[in-house]
């Protein structure tokens, strides 16, 4: 079964911008295929408005979202992975809906095993005075 998420999202935005409120989606800058400036990532995330006003030509077709928009007067084009949105909302009131980001599972492989700590024999206990 296909994901729910891309069809809750545009439903969501269309109801913001319908309502006279601005839309807001935070995006796990660190999902795979997201494009979007990294000076402007924190903690991992990005805010990004995507009003019709401030961003052009928003394609939300399948499972991403794309649009031209302007960081410190220099033109950017974006590419967000459906799946890559953490949430989603009206930036007037906090009306809207959040997310769980699921990783793809090959992704989360080849994280796992870097992380993974190397052995360095039997554990072992030692009394500290």
């Amino acid at each position: 079964m296909t994901s729910n998420k891309p069809y809750i999202v545009r439903a969501f935005y269309e109801w913001i911008v319908d309502n006279e409120l601005t839309p807001y989606i935070a995006v796990d800058a660190h999902y795979p295929n997201v494009m979007v400036p990294e000076q402007h990532i924190n903690d991992g995330q990005i805010i990004l408005n995507i009003s019709p006003e401030s961003v052009g030509d928003i394609v939300m077709a399948g499972e991403v979202i794309e649009f031209n928009a302007r960081f410190g007067g220099k033109l950017e084009h974006l590419y967000v992975p459906m799946e890559a949105i953490v949430a989603i909302y009206a930036r007037e009131n906090g009306v809207g809906s959040s997310f769980v980001v699921d990783y793809p599972e090959d992704i989360e492989d080849t994280e796992t095993e870097q992380v993974k700590p190397e052995k360095k024999g039997k554990p072992s206990l030692s009394i500290v005075k």
